[in-house]
């Protein structure tokens, strides 16, 4: 159960990790927002849910920008009355070398991961400052601890995440605002399997795997847990 009910955001809804975690959520009770560029894929996931789900759907959102992510957050509130937690899902992938096109995959991925964690924070805190209680949950990675090859702006993006984690959750402690990210392992989805057809899949990590653990992550149960960066690569 969320606190006094009120919303929970989710970015990247229609995404299959988004998805995943509205559908767990949903499964829960709690009141949802799902944000996401296309307005198609909200409308086939809000067909997929029980039929009490209270369901905000916003597509269109530009995460990089505040106001529009304030925006966004105006409406949740109005409907809901606040905000508990947000769950943020979007992100990029690419991967290079540190070569001449590496400046502007630098910025791709800077605003992809880094920009838009860092916005939707931003907009989301002033509601959860205000009654005292917020869970916010970013989707990191673990080249951010530690880069390999071609992925020097993915890393530095995805360090950026749990940089900011950090901050989050030092800064508002004492609002009881807790601040944690993920770190997956390869997710299951078509789009890896298709990318990666002679991969071995055993160990990859089922979305609604990481859904469980967000729906914890992001409960009253835990209180305790901030700024941790949480790897999420067991078997099940």
């Amino acid at each position: 159960m969320m606190n006094e009910q009120k919303a929970v955001i989710v970015t990247g809804a229609g995404g299959n990790l988004g998805s995943a975690v509205v559908r767990e959520l949903a499964a829960g009770g709690a009141k949802l927002v799902c944000m996401n560029r296309s307005s198609q894929e909200l409308e086939v996931l809000a067909g997929d849910l029980p039929a009490s789900t209270e369901f905000l759907s916003i597509a269109g959102t530009d995460l990089t920008d505040y106001a529009s992510c304030a925006a966004a957050v105006a409406r949740a509130v109005k409907r809901f009355g606040g905000v508990s937690a947000l769950v943020n899902t979007v992100g990029g992938f690419q991967m290079g070398p540190v070569g001449p096109d590496a400046p502007a995959q630098w910025e791709t991925m800077m605003t992809a991961n880094a920009r838009t964690a860092l916005t939707i924070s931003a907009a989301v805190l002033p509601t959860m400052k205000a009654s005292g209680y917020g869970r916010i949950v970013h989707v990191a990675a673990a080249p951010g601890l530690k880069a390999g090859p071609n992925q020097a702006a993915y890393a530095a993006s995805k360090a950026a995440v749990i940089r900011l984690t950090e901050a989050l959750a030092a800064e508002c402690r004492d609002d009881r605002i807790t601040a944690n990210c993920i770190l997956p392992g390869t997710i299951d989805t078509p789009e890896n399997r298709a990318a990666m057809p002679n991969a071995k899949t055993e160990g990859w990590v089922s979305p609604q795997s990481i859904a469980r653990l967000i729906a914890f992550l992001i409960s009253p149960a835990a209180a305790v847990v901030t700024g941790a960066a949480i790897p999420a690569t067991g078997r099940e």
